[in-house]
């Protein structure tokens, strides 16, 4: 593998992680990266850290927020516990925290699923796939719509969009994108009306096939902390390692 520490696999993760759902618009500020989509996400919305020297986290936030003013959005910052130091600055500023996340990872060494049945593939998302996902998620909101199609339409890694057809409906979604021999789980949803019935284990282990075919030496993804039955479902298909976790923060 390329990650000879814990710290350099966890920073291939968060850059993977970045470049799996870009942001269409982004500037670079003293070691951080200021990303601005536009719409509710604030993964595609929020100031994350680069690995390597970054500027004082006060001369940092002072660049941000104006021009997170300019775009009428609040500034908000991804604090991941690799790089801590802006949590203390936050802290007097009235930033709350927010959406506890866990950076979950898998070795492919141990990976040996069968290729699951009724998963269709496509190395690019069309219209009844993004439907699909919207009604997966319940997402009617025609922002949120746009800016997610707007995301995915910038996303210029190996990829491949995975779908599952029971009863003659699309009853599951996902994606997978390879950065640096990893592979990163996106958008993994399944309709409300088939929950608990194999359909996203499905797609996740096909996405690892896959992604095993494009050299992937390892899968990576990105969970709340708190929603014990999708890491039940990530922890049986080989998730068993949590990376590191991460934080929003924000003032209103």
């Amino acid at each position: 593998m390329d990650w000879k520490t814990d710290e350099d696999l966890a920073w291939a993760v968060e850059e993977a992680c970045l470049n799996a759902r870009p942001a269409p618009v982004q500037v670079s500020l003293g070691g951080w990266l200021l990303r601005a989509a536009g719409g509710p996400t604030r993964r595609t919305n929020s100031l994350n850290p680069l690995r390597g020297p970054r500027d004082d986290p006060a001369a940092v936030i002072a660049a941000a927020e104006p021009i997170c003013r300019g775009l009428g959005r609040p500034l908000i910052v991804r604090v991941p516990d690799l790089a801590p130091e802006m949590d203390a600055l936050l802290d007097r500023l009235g930033y709350r925290a927010e959406g506890e996340t866990a950076t979950l990872f898998a070795d492919f060494a141990g990976f040996g699923a069968r290729p699951p049945d009724d998963v269709g593939v496509a190395p690019d998302p069309d219209p009844s796939w993004f439907a699909a996902q919207a009604a997966c998620e319940g997402v009617t909101d025609e922002i949120a719509l746009r800016t997610y199609r707007a995301s995915l339409g910038c996303l210029i890694l190996p990829r491949l969009f995975v779908h599952r057809i029971a009863a003659g409906r699309t009853v599951g979604v996902a994606y997978g994108a390879v950065h640096r021999r990893l592979l990163v789980l996106e958008s993994v949803a399944t309709h409300p009306e088939h929950r608990r019935s194999g359909h996203a284990a499905a797609l996740v282990a096909a996405l690892m096939i896959w992604a095993r075919g494009q050299g992937a030496e390892g899968a990576c993804l990105q969970v709340v902390a708190g929603n014990h039955p999708a890491r039940a479902l990530y922890a049986g298909l080989g998730f068993t390692r949590t990376l590191h976790g991460y934080r929003y923060r924000r003032r209103d």
